[in-house]
């Protein structure tokens, strides 16, 4: 199985992007694993929020094909312990599937469309972090959920 990382903008923090490149690096060691960067949208002075979501919405789905299994990083998620989280990864290895992406919008959510298409919702927090922290806590939660799974000594209960 392969899993992608599908963001709205670059991150621009030094420092968040040496700590996500290095779980990205530790992840390719486990799987298939890609993070794809949708461009901010340009010119938004005289778009409203939801032509904001629409567009970056349409951005989106062209980055994903039928058959993938979509899991949007939203607030109203379901929310997992990090032992959780591995056995909703595990189940999804276990399926045969063959795509599995997760996707982080921009700064207003989800367009109404990429809900419909979506498979399911994951919150990391009840509280709000910014999409740039997101991009390191989810790749870190993801490498733990991988070390979970193999039984390596990475995670303590």
């Amino acid at each position: 199985m392969k899993i992608k990382l599908l963001l709205v903008g670059k991150t621009d923090s030094d420092y968040l992007g040496r700590g996500i490149n290095e779980y990205v690096k530790r992840l390719k060691h486990y799987l298939p694993f890609e993070m794809l960067i949708i461009p901010d949208l340009k010119n938004t002075k005289n778009l409203s929020e939801d032509q904001q979501k629409q567009k970056e919405g349409e951005l989106i789905l062209n980055q994903v094909n039928s058959g993938d299994f979509i899991v949007l990083l939203d607030e109203r998620g379901k929310e997992f312990t990090s032992v959780d989280f591995s056995k909703f990864i595990e189940k999804q290895m276990i399926s045969g599937l063959k795509n599995l992406v997760f996707v982080v919008g921009g700064p207003y959510g989800f367009s109404n469309e990429i809900y419909k298409q979506s498979n399911s919702k994951i919150s990391l927090s009840k509280m709000t972090f910014s999409h740039q922290m997101v991009r390191l806590i989810f790749t870190e939660q993801l490498y733990r959920a991988m070390t979970i799974i193999k039984g390596e000594p990475y995670h303590h209960n």
